[in-house]
């Protein structure tokens, strides 16, 4: 089977921060998961280079576009490696292959009359002498009244058009904007109306989708989708590849989500690949993303697609809820914010990856709390999991010079865990990473108990054919473990592989044991409890600094 994943592809004009990570990352669990049963998998996501956001960054910055947006790529590429993302390509929406293909799907949907001229009025500043792109505007929602940009409302998630806005204003100098005509090319949203309501009752008959994904798109539908400007007049981004449209690019709405597209034909043509077998009617193909993202993905993508030809419509979304920290939403313009790069410097990448997982807003808001984030480490990653294959592992080097005893298995055990790879993989299959990791601990826990319940430390002496099968069980164990916790764990695996002396990966139950064990050291260090309040009071004391 083929499995196309899609990572949210997030803007160039700041750092990542956990809010971030938690949305990106059942991306990198799916991809590794599915490589590991033997599935063709095309993981692909970059840098959004060409947002508005990135303009106010370097204006607010005094620099260029293309020194912001070099900074972060280079930033966020960094930070994925070191949390382990394994994306086949990750690139950024301003180099020429996306610009190249952008165009051409374009032109595609402009043949086939999707879309047309219409003379519109914009917001335009007198003061900074241009047209402003929709997040350049900036006032106050007319559906509830909250701030917002003029794309979209934050607070109630409601698309906009910068005209709606009450109160408008000038991002960049806070002046109040004229309204002028210009001429932009529309896409014919509203031609899918039908076959957009028949993809997402199948997309809800088949439960593919997370139930803020069906419940947004839903409401959308049911309201109409209208036809929506596709060009802007923007200082940056792919030219509009008609004449009489110079000066004018092609806009965020299709340009963006169609870097799933232009990755992929970017990758095929650097492997020598047709991509027809991700893109064609057959293949899986899995958006990961957070729900703020849930109408470009469920509405505008397939749109888009269907526009273009294309038969290969989302089938399953996976669209996280928010994440808070500490109780308070994450402003990243108050600092109120735990920056991943920052994270990355003090905390191995498995911890991170653990409490995003175990904490994910899968189903609802969840909290980033620097207590549970400290005493998650401690008693479930080192406390259950790390002490777990320490003890057994010294043990054997200890009691038996590393050579590792060959036993029968008890029949218990071959059968929970060949159930326990049946469990993990339905749930990470449909999007439940949280109940897929914590069936994994608790296969752990029994893990420890049958320990403590063999006395392995008393077998030794007075039954030693007993403690044979006891260490040869807890081997077992931790081969298995080696793989159910390979999507989740990443760097402890790598390390648990080597000391085992075992190289391969697979979702299939692991019958057979090593003979000899490497050096064994711990996978985890204990964190200070102290941390937290380090941790609390520095967050507290960079907030609006």
């Amino acid at each position: 089977m083929s499995i196309f994943i899609g990572g949210a592809w997030p803007y160039a004009n700041g750092s990542l921060h956990i809010g971030h990570i938690a949305a990106l990352l059942p991306g990198d669990i799916l991809a590794r998961y599915y490589r590991q049963k033997g599935e063709q998998v095309l993981y692909v996501s970059g840098s959004d280079c060409n947002g508005t956001p990135i303009s106010i960054r370097a204006n607010e910055e005094h620099t260029t576009v293309k020194a912001i947006a070099d900074k972060y790529h280079r930033e966020f590429t960094e930070t994925f490696e070191k949390l382990g993302f394994t994306y086949d390509l990750y690139t950024r929406t301003d180099e020429t292959h996306h610009h190249k293909t952008v165009q051409e799907m374009f032109l595609i949907l402009l043949e086939q009359g999707y879309l047309y001229k219409k003379k519109i009025e914009q917001a335009y500043c007198p003061n900074d002498q241009q047209f402003l792109p929709d997040r350049f505007v900036e006032g106050i929602c007319p559906n509830c009244g909250a701030t917002a940009r003029g794309d979209q409302c934050d607070q109630c998630s409601k698309i906009l058009d910068p005209l709606d806005l009450l109160d408008k204003r000038c991002k960049i100098c806070g002046s109040t904007p004229e309204i002028r005509e210009t001429e932009h090319f529309y896409f014919s949203f509203s031609a899918f109306q039908k076959r957009l309501e028949q993809y997402v009752a199948k997309a809800e008959s088949e439960k593919r989708w997370r139930e803020n994904a069906l419940l947004l798109t839903k409401r959308y539908l049911a309201e109409g989708i209208p036809d929506r400007a596709v060009t802007r007049d923007l200082p940056n981004g792919v030219d509009v590849p008609v004449p009489g449209f110079e000066g004018k690019k092609i806009y965020v709405w299709i340009e963006a989500v169609a870097g799933y597209y232009t990755a992929s034909v970017e990758w095929a043509r650097q492997h020598g690949e047709d991509i027809k077998q991700w893109w064609g009617k057959d293949a899986a193909s899995y958006y990961v993303h957070g729900k703020d993202n849930i109408p470009f993905h469920t509405v505008i993508w397939p749109a888009i697609l269907m526009g273009i030809g294309t038969p290969a419509l989302p089938s399953r979304i996976i669209s996280n809820e928010y994440m808070t920290l500490e109780k308070k939403k994450i402003s990243t313009s108050r600092n109120w914010a735990v920056w991943v790069p920052e994270l990355l410097e003090r905390y191995n990448p498995d911890t991170v990856r653990y409490f995003l997982i175990m904490n994910a807003p899968e189903n609802r808001d969840t909290d980033f709390s620097w207590r549970e984030f400290i005493y998650s480490h401690n008693s479930e990653l080192l406390g259950a999991f790390g002490n777990f294959v320490n003890r057994t592992l010294k043990f054997i080097e200890k009691s038996f010079n590393s050579t590792v005893p060959q036993a029968d298995i008890d029949e218990n055990i071959l059968h929970s865990t060949r159930a326990l790879y049946q469990t993990a993989g339905d749930f990470i299959e449909k999007g439940h990473f949280k109940q897929a990791l914590e069936s994994i601990f608790e296969y752990v826990r029994a893990a420890n108990r049958y320990f403590d319940e063999r006395q392995p430390w008393i077998q030794i002496k007075e039954d030693s054919k007993g403690c044979e099968q006891t260490m040869a069980a807890c081997t077992f164990i931790i081969c298995n473990l080696a793989q159910l916790l390979q999507p989740f764990l990443p760097f402890a695996v790598g390390n648990v592989k080597q000391m085992l002396q075992v190289n391969e990966y697979s979702w299939v139950i692991q019958e057979q044991l090593p003979q000899r064990l490497n050096a064994v050291y711990p996978l985890y260090e204990r964190l200070d409890v102290q941390l937290i309040e380090e941790e609390t009071a520095k967050l507290a004391m960079e907030y609006e600094k």
